[in-house]
């Protein structure tokens, strides 16, 4: 077993592409923030100098949550929560119909759940696919870690509680000052990384488990033992040309080996512990960089060079996202957190903030350099990236889509639609113009 599981990942150690960006249709969104798991899209904008949306394709409602959409093929993947269930749903990408769902009892929230429950509820961890063997697998907010067979209607072929087995205790007080305690439950999406599925489990064990993706079988159990963070998961990096995974923890960013030697073995960590447990924004990884960022006492965004021997800080502003996770293209940085955002990658120096973006947003980049931005409760707009506007913040266009709670999930772009969801669990197609 061993033998198979590094073979693939020592052929994925021979490049930092293959290694990244699995081979995937260029219009699929099979994981947590696309394709190449960094927000940026290979698919244009729509805009043609006076209009980008050409329409509403349908609308749908899937149950609460704040999990992403995912679409492979022509099939789009959701999960939502009602009635003491959470439900996985396929539905057709052009129709909104109904394929199938598969449904496993669930609580609303986690069975250590303190602090914030006015703004979130069912499951927070976006699906992840795997392209070689059609299993999909979700993580729900009480640490129940599923995979399904979607060739097969989505059957179930294995199954773990997270809680149950590595016995993670609610996360604990990281304030100084003040009571600031917050556990929101498992909300990391996994990651498939060749035969292998990488989930933040956070026991006392250690951080990250690695589980044969096709048994559910543990493989590894990483070096660090740090309670998880409430990013949006484990993030691929090449470190001199060894295959890592950073990860945002409830205390440091931690970077992680999954080569056969070592895997599991902590190369580097840096101290990053904010109140209310809330170190959420996911990591953002280019090449051996990795930018991480948060607000509340630790309000700041900070660039590391990551080594086999540490990490070293290039550069540290008083810049942050809460949420939003930071999108790194052509040399720039973009987010969507109280504004629109872009600084300089190499200084961290800001460039421009605009737009009527609050806590809640996420945004993509487009093939023709431009931002799909969804924030508030459902208000979608279009930026130009600093390509085109390197001096000023710059709305091309914008409308609200939806109108009733928080746009938590991840906005989505795949074959010239968008998908927007809120944490109701209100799902809305719209068709960019070609």
């Amino acid at each position: 077993m061993w033998r198979s599981v590094f073979w693939t990942l020592a052929l994925c150690s021979c490049g930092s592409l293959l290694f990244v960006v699995s081979p995937t249709d260029a219009d699929d969104w099979p994981y947590w923030r696309g394709p190449a798991r960094n927000d940026v899209s290979l698919e244009s904008s729509g805009w043609n100098g006076s209009a980008w949306l050409q329409g509403e394709n349908w609308d749908a409602s899937v149950g609460e949550g704040s999990a992403s959409p995912i679409v492979v093929g022509d099939r789009l993947f959701l999960t939502g929560w009602s009635g003491n269930r959470d439900t996985l749903v396929c539905l057709n990408v052009e129709t909104g119909r109904e394929i199938w769902r598969q449904s496993d009892d669930a609580p609303r929230y986690g069975r250590h759940a303190v602090g914030d429950q006015s703004f979130y509820s069912g499951a927070c961890s976006t699906p992840e696919f795997d392209l070689e063997s059609g299993l999909l697998f979700t993580l729900g907010i009480d640490g129940d870690l599923i995979a399904w067979d979607t060739k097969q209607q989505g059957r179930r072929v294995w199954s773990v509680n997270l809680y149950e087995r590595y016995k993670a205790g609610r996360r604990p007080e990281v304030a100084v000052r003040r009571k600031t305690q917050r556990d929101y439950g498992y909300v990391s999406s996994p990651l498939v990384l060749g035969p292998q599925l990488i989930v933040e489990v956070g026991g006392p064990a250690g951080n990250l488990v690695s589980f044969a993706k096709q048994t559910g079988r543990e493989l590894w159990i990483s070096e660090s033992r740090d309670e998880a963070g409430h990013s949006g998961g484990p993030v691929p990096i090449m470190v001199e040309g060894v295959p890592c995974v950073a990860i945002l923890t409830l205390r440091n960013l931690v970077v992680a080996r999954t080569d056969r030697a070592s895997a599991g073995r902590t190369v580097a960590v840096y101290p990053w512990t904010t109140d209310f447990g809330n170190n959420i924004p996911t990591p953002a990884v280019s090449e051996d960089s990795v930018i991480i960022t948060s607000a509340y006492n630790h309000s700041a965004m900070c660039r590391l060079d990551i080594s086999l021997s540490g990490a070293m800080k290039v550069w540290e502003n008083e810049l942050a996202s809460g949420v939003c996770s930071p999108v790194i293209h052509k040399g720039h940085v973009y987010w969507a957190w109280n504004g629109v955002h872009c600084v300089d990658f190499e200084t961290g120096r800001e460039l421009w903030t605009g737009g009527r973006v609050g806590s809640q947003g996420s945004c993509i980049v487009t093939s023709d350099d431009r931002l799909i931005v969804y924030g508030n409760k459902g208000d979608l707009s279009l930026v130009e990236t600093a390509e085109r506007s390197p001096d000023r913040f710059l709305e091309l266009a914008s409308r609200s889509v939806l109108n009733r709670t928080d746009a938590w999930p991840h906005v989505v772009l795949s074959g010239g639609r968008v998908f927007c969801r809120d944490r109701s669990g209100q799902v809305k197609c719209l068709t960019l113009r070609r």
